[in-house]
């Protein structure tokens, strides 16, 4: 199920997804300047995280993600982050990331699932 609200300010895309049993929300919203994508199976943001392309002279492109708020332990969330923003900044290299993770299973499966349907759905 998918829905695009052309009233809210911010251009956004809700879309639900049924992962191992869990309903899974994600809305993903284009900002000016940064893309925030909330991904929730509890209703609540749970870990919040932050990724950005870092600008330098190498040839190969380095990201950066730190965690913001919440569980910093998780190797997972940090990878999901990471591959949402090599995709995001290969196709507009200066929007950052704000990514939320709300969720009961943080499995490979489920994260990677998250990561094609946001990209599936994306608005950048």
């Amino acid at each position: 199920m998918e829905s695009l609200d052309a009233n809210f300010p911010v251009r956004h895309r809700k879309v639900t997804l049924e992962s191992k049993g869990n309903k899974t929300e994600i809305v993903i919203c284009s900002y000016e300047d940064h893309i925030l994508v909330i991904a929730t199976q509890i209703g609540a943001m749970g870990t919040i995280l932050h990724a950005r392309k870092e600008e330098g002279m190498s040839v190969e492109p380095t990201f950066s993600v730190s965690v913001i708020f919440g569980k910093r332990d998780e190797p997972m969330l940090i990878a999901t982050a990471r591959r949402l923003i090599e995709h995001i900044s290969s196709i507009v290299p200066s929007k950052p990331l704000v990514l939320s993770l709300g969720l009961r299973d943080h499995s490979s499966e489920t994260l990677k699932e998250i990561v094609a349907t946001v990209i599936e759905n994306r608005l950048w």
